[in-house]
């Protein structure tokens, strides 16, 4: 019985050309080679399993080669090629530097650079994972890495370029690998089987290109087992059942019962899929990137960015045909908000089945609600519209009650003196008093009890109980009574009293003032008469913000205070009394004026100012 060998070892590529995916790399290498412009050393950097140790081996072995071919390949044949075929070469030096990573290690390199080849022109040493030397190793590395032997030619190969020291960087010359794509992989994948004599699938190829994520020398690992499990019949159910991966089948059955809204049927496919030992996490994102797969197979410009084989092609094709776009957006950004919020998540389960189910609502009528965004915020006016006396030719006042919703109580107006009383203005609040407005309608609706009263040449009705009945309601004859002059004691008040409610009146503005509600903290209103207030701010801008809501506070200041008389006062603070900020060293100064024993203090104790 013949000596078994993996895949990735037997079919480790010889030559350049038989390099997978790496073709912008290999011909600069061959060209080098060709042209004889070699460097002294080279950083071969990238993904796990891309070809890094492979690349340097074929190009160690290729520039000591005494016959190249035309293709500018080894030749195989003469005795540096056999030497290293046999594993007998010693022109070929490979370190481990995740074992070998001291300074003494190092040291003993630098000894073997100094003896010159004995077959062929080069001596070449591989240093796989150089991240891993220690900073001393690197060091003592950079003198002989910057200035070999004409004779010596330095590899490193590294995962982790970042790692490495900006001067180990900048004496070599780097080389990039690509992670493998899908394409690629199934190909290579199916020449292995082809020599090998195994029937493969091209979807099973394509899962376990997928789950090598890049990674040629994980595809030939999987593909082994695969092989080792299905007795050398390699088919995408088989592969699914030995990989436990989460395949289309159930992305596409989970999707069809979201767009029709069977939210419990996707419930019991969830259940199946977590009994199954699949994580939840790993459910979601998958679910995720079906939603993003779905989005891209939209267009048929976009359809070859899809990594599958071409009959799940034409099934995200068919599906993406059912799926608005404005669905797909709202969808991959639920599952992207429960893939952030798992980990932090107490119940997992819940989170994932209360994702499935905004999903699903999100193609009904109240989309906006499921989708992730707070409702739309609508702003009430902040004064009702007054309703205008209707013309009397006999010397009454007729009120004629609102067809949609009138009032079950008897009607009461009321008559009060327009000096006692703040009358708003007809036109909306202008954009800049919004927030302001949205605030006091929603004091009017929650917190104030008193019926709406009639004012001199005009008239309001209480609304506040809506009438079942939708018969018009037949006109009152309102009499005119002479009006009654109540006098009310205005309380006195002082300016802390002013200061107090002013940062209360702040306090109480909405989210969305929050930048006026910060600077009107800081402002201090001055008394100026018994009963006016001023208010001095920094420029014109924030004159015209005040003005705008001066008639709002003055009534909160009223209301609050008890005094119908309070008026407010804006102006703009002149240059001459603007307060400059002094420094640590003026402020010393200005102490030490009003107390000299401050200057003996700091000679005493030798102390500066910072």
């Amino acid at each position: 019985m013949e000596d078994y060998i993996v895949s990735a070892r037997k079919y480790r590529p010889m030559n350049f050309d038989s390099v997978v995916g790496q073709r912008a790399l290999t011909i600069t290498l061959k060209n080098a080679i060709a042209t004889g412009k070699l460097a002294h050393a080279y950083l071969f950097c990238g993904p796990r399993g891309v070809g890094k140790t492979t690349c340097a081996r074929i190009f160690a072995r290729t520039i000591n080669c005494q016959q190249l071919t035309p293709e500018g390949e080894a030749c195989g044949q003469c005795e540096s090629c056999l030497a290293f075929s046999e594993q007998r070469s010693y022109n070929i030096h490979e370190l481990d530097a995740a074992s070998n990573n001291s300074v003494e290690d190092i040291r003993s390199l630098i000894e073997q650079v100094r003896v010159p080849p004995q077959i062929g022109r080069y001596k070449v040493f591989i240093i796989d994972e150089v991240h891993m030397l220690s900073p001393a190793a690197f060091n003592a590395f950079l003198k002989t890495l910057e200035e070999p032997p004409h004779h010596v030619i330095f590899i490193l190969a590294t995962t982790e370029k970042h790692k490495i020291l900006p001067t180990i960087l900048s004496r070599c010359q780097i080389y990039d690998f690509n992670r493998m794509n899908v394409n690629d992989t199934v190909d290579h994948l199916k020449y292995v089987a082809q020599k090998e004599g195994i029937e493969a699938e091209a979807e099973a190829l394509n899962v376990i290109a997928q789950k090598a994520d890049g990674g040629m020398r994980d595809a030939l690992s999987i593909f082994d087992q695969v092989v080792s499990f299905t007795g050398g019949h390699v088919t995408y159910q088989r592969v699914i059942e030995t990989l436990n991966v989460l395949d289309y089948e159930y992305y596409f059955r989970i999707t069809d019962m979201l767009l029709d809204n069977k939210v419990s049927d996707s419930m019991l496919l969830l259940n199946e899929i977590l009994n199954k030992g699949f994580d939840g996490h790993h459910f979601i994102t998958g679910l995720a990137s079906h939603m993003r797969d779905l989005l891209v197979s939209r267009d048929a410009s976009t359809l070859p960015l899809l990594e599958v084989s071409d009959s799940v092609r034409a099934r995200y094709s068919d599906q993406a045909q059912r799926c608005d776009t404005k669905f797909l957006y709202r969808a991959i950004k639920v599952c992207n908000d429960c893939d952030l919020n798992y980990r932090a998540s107490k119940n997992k389960r819940l989170l994932v089945e209360l994702t499935l189910i905004r999903v699903a609502q999100l193609t009904t009528d109240d989309a906006d609600a499921w989708c992730g965004r707070s409702p739309k915020k609508t702003l009430k006016p902040l004064f009702k519209q007054q309703v205008a006396p209707a013309p009397s030719t006999s010397g009454a006042t007729t009120v004629s009650a609102p067809q949609a919703t009138t009032s079950a109580a008897p009607t009461s107006v009321q008559q009060a003196p327009a000096a006692s009383q703040y009358t708003g203005p007809q036109a909306p609040p202008s954009p800049q008093a919004s927030g302001v407005a949205a605030l006091f309608a929603k004091q009017q609706s929650q917190g104030e009890k008193a019926v709406p009263t009639l004012k001199q040449g005009q008239l309001s009705v209480s609304i506040r109980q809506p009438q079942k009945s939708d018969a018009p309601v037949p006109q009152q004859s309102v009499k005119q009574e002479p009006t009654v002059h109540t006098v009310e004691e205005d309380f006195i008040f002082n300016e802390n009293d002013i200061r107090y409610y002013w940062l209360e009146f702040a306090n109480q503005l909405p989210i969305e003032e929050n930048a006026t509600a910060g600077r009107m903290k800081n402002l201090r209103p001055k008394l100026l008469t018994d009963t006016t207030f001023e208010v001095a701010v920094e420029n014109e801008l924030v004159s015209r913000k005040m003005q705008s809501m001066a008639p709002h506070i003055v009534k909160h200041m009223r209301t609050q205070l008890r005094n119908s008389k309070i008026e407010m006062t804006v102006r703009v603070i002149q240059s001459n009394e603007a307060k400059r900020a002094y420094g640590n060293v003026e402020q010393f100064k200005m102490m030490s004026n009003k107390n000299p024993v401050l200057l003996k203090f700091k000679e005493a104790f030798g102390l500066e100012l910072n």
